[in-house]
């Protein structure tokens, strides 16, 4: 299931495509043919609409508006039609007026403690500025939290079913993709043994992610076996709204208040390498115990107030119920598109680069930088920073490696080691920095994840999680190959054309 998900969303994205270049060319023709005299005047009312269009862009991130630019003043009818399906804000006022609502009300509920800061300022005064930007933004850092990493997404789930298993009061699931498999099915039959002993449980997910399994069939059985479930923005509910854009892209499990687990694992058996169909799937997660975990549950019921339309729901309804001993500091963060352009998904991790200075090791599976995010890691580079990134050699969707592969070039140029995971698909999003901070998440280094998608992740300073996913990203660089200049510079220059032409297009992909 997980496998037809993933060619109906290629399919679909490649069937807009071609439909938008096939106006763009079926107008030329007609222009030339039949309005000859007028062809000229009627294309510069195209270039005149397409300018307006551009106008609209002012206020999104820089990159990703310039990006657009060029897409629309080069092919005037494709680019029009590509970007009022994929590149505005498509969501209703009254859409983005809830969910500040909401977000106001998930704000209020997280409340900073200042002795917290305190301590943190005096151990940490180097990182300082990574936890006041995401404080700023509204995001409280705690102590007082265990953190567990999990370097691949078998561990994950076999750590995630034993907390299931072991439920007492409430259950809350947020995902992106859900594929019937033995994950799916041995997630499901706990939660209807928890439901069925009095625990709350409820279930949010994306329509797009689960396009293939979100059926009426589906959503009856949910509600046979006592599970409450919401759909994340459906995309088919009226065709002139339909987008692909503003997914839901967020993993959270939250149980008792007291557990939280993120990372870039989805509910299918590919993340835990149950089937292959990349290779070796390498992704990572991590288990919070403790106070931290409070910021995770309003992560997920302000999604929920908003796909449920319930506004009655309740953050303090929900509190952690334990107080732990535990060194170290956590500071769970999310983002998406009602804060760009000041969107904190991307905000945390140009921090990380800039404030590095002995080393910034980052995994991510997609590689399509803008030039913000571009000049951040050569500069790190160029100032003597060890700058160390993997992604796959296997890819997943052969348009985004090819991007991947187009930005590789400069960033060796400064001196970033750039290394290609061999055994198969590196789907791990990680950021660690100087032995001293950490973010782990659901975030890729793409467009999607900076202006287009909500997203969560965990900063993490003076944990033990840290070493851990250090020691975890030493050991996959045994199974990489590095990229070399020379051999990147010697590419076929078929490759080399249309790697410049899918750069062009990076906020499609």
């Amino acid at each position: 299931m997980g496998i037809v998900r993933s060619k109906y969303y290629g399919i679909l994205r490649a069937v807009t495509v071609g439909i938008a270049f096939f106006l763009q060319i079926a107008i030329m023709i007609f222009l030339a043919v039949y309005l000859m005299r007028y062809s000229i005047i009627i294309y510069f009312i195209l270039e005149i609409v397409s300018v307006i269009t551009v106008f609209a862009l002012v206020n999104n991130a820089e990159s990703y508006k310039m990006s657009w630019i060029i897409i629309i003043l080069v092919i005037p009818v494709a680019g029009l039609f590509l970007y009022f399906m994929w590149g505005r804000k498509r969501i209703n006022s009254q859409y983005f007026k809830k969910l500040r609502e909401s977000d106001a009300q998930m704000m209020r509920s997280l409340k900073q403690d200042d002795s917290v800061v305190q301590d943190l300022e005096k151990r940490h005064p180097n990182k300082v500025q990574i936890s006041r930007y995401l404080r700023k933004e509204g995001f409280p850092i705690y102590n007082n939290t265990k953190a567990v990493y999990y370097k691949v997404g078998e561990e994950v789930f076999d750590a995630m079913l034993e907390d299931i298993r072991n439920a007492k009061k409430f259950i809350f699931m947020e995902y992106f993709i859900v594929s019937e498999g033995k994950v799916w099915n041995d997630i499901l039959e706990a939660l209807t043994q928890k439901v069925q002993e009095g625990v709350e449980v409820k279930l949010l997910f994306d329509d797009f992610g689960t396009l293939r399994i979100n059926t009426h069939t589906f959503r009856k059985e949910m509600k046979r076996r006592g599970l409450e479930m919401c759909i994340f923005n459906p995309i088919h509910r009226d065709v002139t709204r339909m987008t692909f854009n503003y997914r839901n892209h967020k993993k959270i499990t939250v149980i008792d208040g007291n557990i939280a687990y993120t990372g870039g694992f989805n509910l299918a058996d590919e993340y835990a390498n149950y089937i292959v169909r990349f290779g070796h799937w390498k992704d990572s997660g991590i288990r919070l115990y403790g106070e931290g975990v409070y910021s995770f549950t309003c992560f997920f019921l302000d999604m929920w107030r908003i796909a449920s339309r319930n506004t009655d729901v309740k953050n303090e309804d929900y509190k952690p119920q334990i107080h732990i001993d535990e060194p170290g500091y956590v500071q769970p963060f999310m983002g998406g598109p009602h804060r760009n352009p000041h969107n904190p998904t991307e905000g945390a991790y140009t921090r990380m680069i800039n404030k590095a200075r002995d080393y910034i090791y980052i995994t991510t599976p997609y590689l399509v930088l803008d030039q913000s995010m571009r000049e951040d890691l050569t500069g790190a580079a160029e100032s003597g920073v060890d700058v160390r990134i993997i992604v796959p050699k296997i890819y997943d969707k052969w348009y985004v490696y090819m991007v991947n592969v187009s930005n590789y070039g400069k960033l060796m140029e400064a001196g970033v080691h750039i290394y290609e995971y061999t055994p198969g698909f590196i789907h791990a999003k990680n950021v660690i920095a100087d032995d001293e901070c950490a973010i782990c998440g659901t975030i890729n280094t793409d467009y999607r994840s900076f202006y287009l998608h909500y997203e969560c992740g965990v900063f993490l300073s003076e944990m033990d999680a840290i070493k851990d996913m250090k020691a975890d990203f030493l050991k996959t660089l045994e199974q990489c190959e590095e990229m070399d200049l020379v051999s990147w510079s010697k590419r076929p220059i078929g490759n080399k054309m249309m790697q410049g032409a899918l750069k062009v297009l990076s906020p499609l992909l």
